[in-house]
């Protein structure tokens, strides 16, 4: 299975300025997997330690981090010798043991010749909670689900992935039949590599939601073992409303839809925890579609989407013949689903800040307002092939960017401002901006 985030490990490799690499993401999402494909590819040798109740590995960074006492304590562990810049070391579930995190700091200041990966489903949490590394001595890399790029690569529709970079709309709108067929199974399947991984080989939707179901009680089961007592039951509330939040008109986070006379400083952790897990994303609103975005956050309103369009279609109870329906798909949970694999793509962009907007009035909302750094793009979403753009439009009037998307299942199209942008494209809206 092709990553894309596999570019990334080698030009960290090939880096002059490389430091000891932290991987975060949600748990299943293919962490492990990628830092051991990656030294195989990369390195003469790959030494993996998990540091999962490991208790040989908490004794031996609980005194001096020295760097050469600890690589000659990891050569003594696996039995393997570890030579610089030919052997790829791995550190899994390394948040576990606090102090090898510390320790990055002294292999990057005084061993940079090692090559060090490290990664954690719960690491976003450990480094919140301040565990002692100082920023500037690691660099990061987000791993997210596969994006409906890498499903296509997965599913052996590489030419197909391939067209969409090249951006040749006059083609792939001759292709669109396959590339909405292809949405559909990733609507349905979602990009969790399990999942994807065994839809490739069989085809079987019925053992994907099997997968799907065991992903999600793996993540209750983490609610339960690694989040504060106190707080575990209001996860699980807010956890589980995240769908219906989504079903509504209005996505914006409502407090009272966990429950009754819900406030928000009850539920501040809470969605804290699951941020910082991975498990969901934060879209905030902005009160103008100006650069920088960050510059105009509203943080007292926001969305909440999951980390996976196809975990969400598990929790709301899709079912597989909507597969088959026509469009229906598409509008299932009044456009949720779609909403949220806007969502989902938008986030595996790099250096791409993603919103939302409305003004104050409420009469006005952009389901989603980019930052690229440069410019500020609109990206409104329709489920199915409504042209309608009064938002975008009134968008434009007030704040005159330079250009304005709407996708949706309609074929591509540039007019004077806006572009209409096929759902199954969505990953180009960058890209639109330079063409």
């Amino acid at each position: 299975m092709y990553r894309l985030a596999m570019e990334k490990l080698f030009q960290w490799k090939n880096s002059k300025y490389r430091k000891p690499l932290l991987i975060e993401g949600a748990r299943q999402v293919g962490k492990t997997w990628l830092m051991k494909e990656f030294g195989k590819q990369a390195y003469k040798d790959t030494v993996y330690i998990n540091f999962d109740a490991n208790s040989r590995m908490s004794e031996l960074f609980a005194t001096s981090l020295d760097t050469d006492r600890l690589i000659m304590g990891l050569e003594l562990y696996t039995g393997k010798k570890i030579h610089p810049n030919e052997t790829l070391l791995i550190f899994d579930e390394v948040q576990e043991v606090p102090r090898a995190l510390t320790s990055l700091k002294y292999f990057c200041e005084n061993a940079p010749e090692y090559h060090i990966v490290c990664a954690g489903s719960l690491l976003g949490i450990a480094l919140h909670e301040g565990t002692s590394f100082p920023v500037g001595k690691v660099n990061f890399l987000k791993l997210y689900p596969l994006s409906f790029k890498e499903f296509l690569m997965a599913t052996e529709k590489e030419r197909f992935a391939q067209l969409l970079d090249r951006r040749d709309y006059q083609m792939i709108t001759n292709l669109k039949e396959t590339y909405i067929d292809a949405l559909k199974q990733y609507y349905f399947v979602g990009g969790m590599p399990e999942a994807v991984q065994r839809f490739a080989e069989n085809g079987d939707f019925d053992e994907v939601r099997e997968i799907q179901k065991r992903i999600l009680d793996a993540y209750e089961q983490d609610f339960s073992k690694h989040a504060p007592a106190a707080v575990v039951p209001r996860i699980r509330m807010l956890w589980n409303s995240i769908p219906a939040q989504l079903a509504k008109e209005n996505k914006k986070f409502i407090y009272g839809l966990i429950r009754e006379g819900a406030r928000a400083k009850d539920y501040e952790i809470a969605i804290m925890w699951l941020c910082d897990c991975g498990l969901v994303h934060k879209i905030s609103r902005v009160n103008a579609a100006k650069l920088p975005l960050k510059a105009y956050e509203d943080f007292k309103a926001f969305k909440l989407f999951l980390v996976d369009v196809g975990l969400l279609g598990c929790m709301g109870g899709l079912h597989q013949r909507t597969l088959i329906e026509g469009n229906a798909l598409f509008t299932e949970f009044k456009g949720a689903l779609t909403e949220q694999y806007v969502c989902q793509q938008l986030k595996t962009l790099e250096d791409l800040g993603v919103y939302y907007y409305t003004n104050d009035r409420g009469s006005c909302e952009v389901d989603f307002v980019v930052d690229t750094g440069t410019q500020i793009i609109p990206v409104e979403v329709k489920a199915e092939v409504n042209l309608k753009a009064k938002s975008l439009r009134t968008c434009r009037e007030k704040f005159a960017p330079a250009l304005s998307v709407r996708t949706s299942m309609a074929d591509f199209k540039k007019e004077d401002w806006l572009v209409n942008l096929p759902l199954y494209a969505v990953e180009q809206v960058a890209g639109i901006a330079n063409d």
